[in-house]
């Protein structure tokens, strides 16, 4: 089977096929004016014209009929038709003067096995069998990070990946965290194309001009600037492969956490080598981010076996708060009386959420806790703190070596240092 039939075969791009309006506050008109069309927003985020419409017809008017459901609910599986991929290639870079920076990419649905996506990476891609996957967790918008909290970032992010033969898995996206990663990249990950293992997980309704990326097995050049009027993100240019997760949606943020956990999942099965019996090591790293990201660590930490969390002190947010309460909880102590309501109230102030929605997070905070062996707080200011690549790999190491072997290693990576 050819490259091109196998990828066009194996994976799918959804679109969305029911006009369902995102407003209740319709536009009663019939038939459908140009204020409706160019206005009101399906919930799947496209107008009346953007639609497909091979398997129905275009509404005559938003005016509910007689016994038509006003609380209908959009959902990709009763509105989205799945189709053949129609998006993949390479993506060549046009702000990166100073290097080749090119990319493979795919357009794939939200609903793609994970086995497939891997067999893309290694057979198609020509990926390596990492030894060890980094997953690079949060802030989607642009934040900023101390000098020296980015340095031992983006330092021992790219030492740890490069010693390890690792890939990395952020966003993708050229705003907050992911485009901290590609500076990490383009800082400290050298110039062999071959050694460039970061992959990005990203929203195909997200990305700016995703049209220009339309075609099979294509090459498009690529300007990742972005217009700031919109409210789509560009591609960051410093990564080396995109799997662009489709949904149905336009300019929603979020679809692809569930393919990318599933990815993870099925990665960690994979054996490092037949004779030994681990799988491939996860570690998540966690930089800022929402409150979305609570939970998220909290799956991490929670899963069998558990993915170790590194957490970057210093670096804001669900970060600080998790370091806090890690450092303000060990041995067994709890939050109580002030302290307790102080921590509340941050958590309010932080995320910007109201009283019940601080008390539920803290509840995810505290059940964070409740799994604190496999949370690891990387303070880049104090001054005992092991360097943040040996963080990782100490991380890693902890379910595969006795304490006391894991012990040895990581005191002499601190006495090198």
């Amino acid at each position: 089977m050819s490259r091109k039939s196998w990828i066009e075969e194996t994976f799918l791009k959804r679109e969305c096929v029911k006009f369902i309006p995102s407003s209740r506050d319709l536009h009663r008109c019939f038939p459908v004016c140009q204020v409706c069309q160019n206005l009101i927003r399906c919930c799947c985020g496209r107008l009346i014209g953007e639609h497909l419409w091979e398997e129905s017809h275009p509404p005559m008017s938003l005016c509910p009929a007689p016994g038509q459901d006003l609380d209908e609910d959009w959902s990709m599986e009763l509105h989205t038709k799945a189709t053949p991929t129609n998006a993949y290639g390479t993506i060549d870079f046009q702000d990166t003067a100073t290097r080749v920076c090119r990319a493979k990419f795919v357009r794939v649905a939200v609903d793609s096995r994970a086995e497939s996506v891997l067999q893309l990476m290694q057979r198609e891609w020509q990926m390596d069998k990492p030894k060890l996957l980094l997953t690079v967790h949060g802030g989607s918008e642009n934040f900023s990070l101390p000098l020296k909290v980015q340095q031992a970032f983006s330092k021992g992010l790219i030492t740890a990946a490069l010693s390890t033969g690792a890939w990395i898995l952020t966003d993708g996206i050229n705003t907050g965290v992911s485009r901290f990663v590609g500076e990490a990249v383009k800082m400290f990950g050298g110039h062999d194309l071959r050694k460039r293992n970061t992959v990005g997980l990203t929203p195909w309704g997200l990305i700016d001009n995703n049209t220009d990326l339309v075609g099979p097995d294509v090459f498009r050049h690529y300007q990742p600037l972005g217009n700031p009027l919109s409210k789509r993100a560009c591609l960051n240019g410093f990564h080396s492969h995109f799997l662009l997760v489709d949904d149905g949606t336009l300019g929603k943020h979020g679809c692809q956490q569930g393919l990318r956990r599933k990815l993870e999942k099925h990665i960690q099965l994979q054996k490092i080598h037949p004779r030994l019996n681990h799988g491939v090591p996860v570690v998540c790293v966690l930089v800022e981010g929402g409150a979305a990201l609570v939970s998220t660590v909290l799956d991490y930490v929670s899963s069998v076996p558990p993915v170790p969390v590194i957490v970057l002190e210093g670096s804001g947010r669900a970060a600080d708060l998790l370091a806090f309460l890690h450092k303000q909880t060990a041995d067994d102590r709890h939050l109580v009386g002030d302290m307790k309501e102080d921590f509340l109230v941050r958590i309010g102030d932080v995320f910007k959420v109201d009283r019940a929605e601080s008390s539920h997070l803290y509840d995810l905070f505290l059940q964070c806790m409740d799994h604190r062996q496999s949370i690891t707080i990387f303070d880049s200011e104090s001054e005992d703190q092991m360097t943040p690549d040996a963080a990782i790999l100490s991380a890693t190491l902890k379910d595969m070596l006795p304490n006391n072997e894991l012990l040895s290693i990581s005191t002499n990576r601190h006495a090198a240092k």
